[in-house]
């Protein structure tokens, strides 16, 4: 579906008497008005379990087996040469001897549904009934940015829109004063937020919470060498011009576009500085977050921010979280991503219940990939409790809590190494293919023309995760 690309009102007119079935539900006046607008709110293809979707990245590789998936053969074998089923091209000189690195922290079965976390997470563990667990989910590279790429895109060597940018050109945005696609401490790589060839509209913005309450939020925002009323007749110069424009060439949908990609910044003005300030949420709400702690403040008012965004209407948002490429020293790091990270998060998934947004917001959380079960001595001579572990995309854990999925689940398994997943095997595009599923989206028909065939987020591959479903 691509009604941007279509110049003359006639022309677009029948495509889209054509194309209405591929909306579902979507009614011929909502896709005229859509195609002048990307993002007005469009009704999804089939019928969906959740309404938003807060990304939750742990950037660097969570080690799984420290914090979900223990193996009691790595336990076995701590410190012992393993003979694992490792591929020649996979063996570097920091892991030659294989040597296996059991944790040295329980990992347990916790609430009613058995759901396994280590006791570097109590609270996740307290709301595990409220997680569904894959633990052979895999990606196709071991390294950090084509594998981040991968998981953010579907694609690891070629930018390609965003999987927010997909879920914001599917079913635009809730509220017209705010973007269906905001991402909060991104990282230096812009590809994994960006619309591609999409319409720029559907792009991540970027939020940067700044360490100042001064200091801005999202960059370029507001001009402070100019006053409201001298922006507001700057804004409405530029809009004449443009409609004029538009009138002159009939009907140009990208004109359109650009005249509400203007309308909607301008409206951010007013909209976004009152959502990323949390001064007004109450202390007990703070504390659920960790805001205000030492470890956990960064984090937590990140995730407390994505709450508010989603709450007023943002469909897709993401919470970057780094910290968690443990090469070396692994036992002594991982106690420090696990205390930054854990109590913000199920931080998030208590409130969201507690405001009954739960239901209809799903929550992922994952790395790009995972960690390899036999240590990594990048010294060559260190001891084993101060090793770390390498790159591992074969098979790692992600999890996710409502919106449709199921609470309390543990679907996939892994080989005694946990190197192979074994069963319930979730590729990335498979992922993607069931977040989109879960907001009414078939992976399939979501496409976007470009470059002479039609691209979508799972390229040519996914399937739905049915086993996951509530």
């Amino acid at each position: 579906m691509n009604p941007p690309r279509l110049p003359f009102a006639s022309t677009r007119r029948a495509w889209l008497r054509q194309s209405s079935a591929g909306f579902g539900a979507m009614a011929l006046h909502g896709l005229l008005h859509a195609a002048a607008n990307p993002l007005a709110q469009r009704s999804p293809m089939i019928e969906p379990q959740a309404k938003r979707v807060i990304l939750l990245f742990m950037s660097g590789g969570p080690s799984q087996m420290d914090l979900f998936d223990p193996k009691s053969l790595i336990q076995q074998k701590h410190g012992q040469s393993v003979s694992a089923p490792l591929p020649e091209k996979d063996k570097h000189e920091s892991t030659a001897k294989l040597l296996a690195l059991g944790t040295d922290i329980p990992v347990r079965p916790r609430g009613q549904s058995g759901v396994t976390i280590s006791d570097l997470m109590p609270h996740t563990a307290a709301i595990a009934d409220e997680l569904c667990l894959m633990r052979a989910v895999h990606a196709d590279n071991n390294q950090h940015g084509p594998a981040a790429l991968q998981f953010h895109t579907g694609a690891i060597a070629e930018a390609r829109p965003s999987m927010g940018s997909w879920v914001s050109y599917g079913l635009g945005t809730e509220n017209q004063n705010l973007p269906a696609f905001l991402t909060i401490h991104p990282g230096i790589d812009t590809r994994n937020y960006s619309s591609s060839f999409l319409p720029a509209a559907h792009q991540g913005t970027p939020i940067i919470l700044p360490a100042k309450e001064s200091d801005p939020a999202i960059d370029f925002l507001t001009d402070a060498a100019t006053d409201s009323a001298t922006q507001r007749r700057r804004f409405d110069f530029i809009q004449r011009m443009n409609s004029r424009l538009l009138a002159q060439n009939e009907t140009d949908v990208r004109m359109e576009g650009m005249i509400h990609s203007l309308e909607t910044a301008y409206r951010m003005q007013t909209a976004t500085p009152d959502l990323v300030d949390l001064s007004k949420e109450t202390e007990a709400t703070k504390k659920l977050y960790g805001i205000g702690g030492k470890t956990t403040d960064k984090n937590g008012r990140a995730c407390l921010l994505a709450r508010r965004l989603s709450e007023a209407g943002v469909r897709f948002v993401q919470v970057t979280m780094d910290g968690w490429d443990h090469h070396g020293d692994i036992r002594g790091a991982l106690p420090k991503s696990c205390a930054a990270t854990d109590l913000p998060c199920a931080g998030l998934i208590r409130d969201l219940k507690s405001r009954g947004l739960l239901d209809d917001t799903l929550v992922v959380w994952s790395g790009e990939f995972g960690r390899t079960p036999w240590s990594q001595d990048l010294s060559g001579t260190a001891p084993i409790e101060k090793h770390g572990r390498e790159h591992q995309p074969d098979s790692f854990c992600t999890w996710m809590a409502g919106g449709g999925v199921k609470g309390g689940h543990m679907h996939g398994d892994t080989d005694e190494f946990g190197y192979r997943p074994v069963s319930g095997k979730v590729h990335l595009h498979d992922l993607h293919a069931t977040i989109l599923h879960l907001l009414g989206l078939n992976h399939e028909k979501l496409t976007w023309r470009h470059l002479g065939r039609d691209y979508r987020l799972t390229d040519v591959y996914g399937e739905v995760v049915r086993e996951i479903l509530a």
